[in-house]
């Protein structure tokens, strides 16, 4: 019965998926309320399926984790980016490698790259404007002629480094130019079954619930961002997912190299280095990470640093006006503090993680820095969520909840409440899952912090 009223309910959830993609196509106008009704029901269904799969029998858990993994992604495949431009220009960049040209070397504007421009991501202009959806209007430099693409930032270098690249040019060298947004969402597909497999190996080798792959498996952020938007994202979740099963296996060296071909699709996944910090994956990871580069540094020299100084700068990292739960602080003190909080964090999961179970120590890593920098783009989130399912510490789903509500409601008075309820829920949840003696402890800490040490770091926490 239970496995009945699972299957029902990813049923549903494949149908719903379905719907939002069918009567929902991207709008940059569109209102918000409808897309958010979908999502919020998602997230229903994913949390009541995973609830009742706690009492499914394991091997016959394995099998709907992996079936419905399956289902949603395909479910996700039902229609066209919808909340997200990212991918055209994964496919730009592809074009522009799979005929020998550095991605570094021009903007998608440049008329040196006219010849290489397809009709889906550069319609002509019709009487002069730019029609369709997600296409916009720019100026061609050099001649000033109106030019349409579906391209976002058509006038910047790309932002994505080497790992990212190789695997649009991967995609492109199979599907050609002409093919649209599909071979970027299958290939979003597979990586994220992918990571479902490893959760479910690795979670079994381990002796842990199987069960919690579900985390991933199931949650829409899956379906909606690396399927359907099919951010590369999900291609530094599983990398340094791979990374840390390689690490916490004593494979240092290759833990290492995954970890630097990690931080080589987007920066981001450095922050998985404080839990695995050991010479061996440092270095390992620098290694990698150089090796990614050189072939880009040859061709395009400094020019492989691409649009992400202009994209900091963009996102108001600088100013400080990016981290929304620090609003109340000045400009660049908002920036101080927020680098004191993730480097503190940094240190405190460096002192406790066992480079052999290093799983808690990525979640709160991550998750921290997430809370604190409060990106717009839920995507992001796609890091944490296979730690998550590692851990079973569902409670930092808020995390990727609280972010999905950024991206679709861009107020940022509801972004500062879902942020903090979603520490709130971490928070509260946390304490309930302390052993009684572990309160009494921090009550007492927290009652004298000067005689038990609470204000010293090298108290706060001991190296596991």
């Amino acid at each position: 019965m239970r496995i009945l009223l699972t299957a029902t309910l990813l049923a549903a959830s494949v149908v719903t998926t379905v719907l939002s993609l069918v009567l929902l196509p991207f709008d940059m106008t569109r209102e918000v309320e409808p897309l958010v009704g979908f999502t919020a029901v998602l997230w229903v269904l994913f949390g009541a399926s995973v609830f009742l799969l706690r009492r499914v029998p394991q091997r016959a858990a394995i099998v709907l984790v992996m079936v419905g993994a399956i289902a949603l992604g395909g479910a996700a495949l039902a229609g066209p980016p919808n909340t997200s431009t990212d991918s055209a220009r994964y496919a730009w960049d592809g074009i522009v490698q799979r005929a020998g040209i550095s991605p570094y070397e021009y903007v998608p504007a440049d008329p040196a790259l006219a010849e290489l421009r397809t009709d889906w991501l550069f319609p002509p202009a019709v009487d002069g404007e730019c029609v369709g959806e997600r296409i916009m209007t720019f100026e061609e430099p050099g001649t000033g002629d109106v030019l349409c693409s579906a391209i976002n930032r058509l006038t910047v270098p790309t932002i994505y480094a080497p790992t990212a690249e190789l695997y649009f040019a991967a995609i492109r060298l199979i599907a050609g130019p002409d093919a649209t947004y599909l071979p970027s969402q299958l290939g979003g597909l597979l990586l994220s079954l992918a990571v479902t497999a490893l959760l479910l190996r690795t979670l079994l080798r381990l002796g842990r619930d199987p069960r919690w792959a579900a985390l991933w498996g199931w949650c829409p952020l899956v379906a909606t961002e690396a399927v359907t938007n099919s951010h590369v994202d999900v291609l530094g979740a599983l990398l340094l997912l791979l990374a840390t099963v390689l690490v916490s296996s004593r494979r240092q060296w290759l833990g290492g190299f995954a970890l630097g071909a990690a931080i080589a699709v987007k920066l981001m996944p450095a922050l998985g280095v404080p839990a695995m910090f050991r010479w061996k994956v440092v270095v390992g990871a620098i290694v990698a990470f150089g090796v990614l580069y050189v072939p880009y540094i040859i061709v395009s020299g400094p020019d492989v640093l691409g649009y992400l100084p202009g994209y900091l700068g963009e996102e108001g990292y600088g100013t400080g006006k990016r981290f929304i739960l620090l609003w109340l602080l000045p400009g660049i003190a908002a920036t101080i503090v927020a680098g004191i909080v993730i480097a503190v964090t940094a240190l405190v999961v460096i002192r406790r993680s066992n480079a052999l179970d290093p799983w808690m120590g990525q979640v709160v890593m991550i998750g921290v820095a997430l809370l604190v920098l409060s990106p717009r783009y839920a995507w992001y989130a796609l890091l944490l969520l296979p730690m998550i399912a590692m851990t079973g510490r569902w409670e930092w789903l808020a995390v990727p909840l609280a972010l999905t509500g950024r991206l679709l409601v861009p107020d940022l008075a509801i972004g500062r409440i879902t942020i903090f309820l979603s520490v709130a829920v971490i928070v509260a949840v946390s304490i309930a899952r302390m052993p009684p003696e572990a309160r009494q402890q921090w009550d007492r800490r927290l009652r004298h912090p000067l005689s038990t040490g609470l204000l010293d770091p090298r108290k706060w926490v001991t190296r596991g």
